[in-house]
């Protein structure tokens, strides 16, 4: 099957952009209002993530280039794709959030099928436990704080050591100047 040219562009493109991608995440869309879809949007934007709405065939031939063939399985109904070339964790964090904070768990208005982390392919659990992880200024902190606590150990037992020095010294002032 011959591809249009202006078809091949939109792969084009997208294999571009998703090529460099840290994290990605497939979800289907039924029945999303404007107004969450308008604030979904506006949440990716800010955690620094790309969200679209593109046609299922055009997904799969990029998929297909990028070498996620399986991901055609979870290319079914309305779909669209959130993705994040900065962070892995940032497309989960953002959409489960987000379904949590509207209460669609329980419907099928916004749902995840599936993602890509690092170039492994996840399923729905999967997605939902790479959400569930601390954000990466929090796991990077906590690595600083790790690190920085033998340091402050350190510190501390240095400058004991010179406190008792200190002491010693001035007992032996005072015991000069008595004697």
């Amino acid at each position: 099957m011959a591809v249009r040219p202006e078809k091949q562009a939109i792969v084009a493109e997208l294999v571009s952009s998703l090529k460099d991608a840290k994290g990605i995440v497939l979800t289907g869309y039924k029945g999303l209002a404007v107004v969450q879809d308008t604030k979904l949007r506006a949440k990716m934007r800010e955690a620094g993530v790309t969200y679209r709405v593109v046609k299922n065939t055009m997904l799969n031939l990029a998929f297909k280039e990028l070498g996620y063939a399986e991901l055609e399985a979870y290319l079914h109904g309305t779909t669209a794709i959130a993705f994040s070339t900065e962070d892995a964790v940032s497309p989960a964090k953002v959409l489960e959030d987000f379904i949590k904070e509207n209460n669609l768990a329980k419907t099928e208005t916004l749902q995840v099928k599936a993602g890509v982390v690092e170039g492994e392919i996840i399923d729905v659990a999967g997605v939902k436990e790479l959400a569930s992880l601390p954000s990466r200024e929090v796991l990077i902190a906590k690595v600083l704080g790790s690190m920085n606590a033998p340091i402050s150990g350190l510190v501390n037992v240095l400058q004991g050591t010179i406190r008792n020095a200190v002491y010693v010294l001035e007992a032996i002032r005072k015991q000069k100047e008595s004697a």
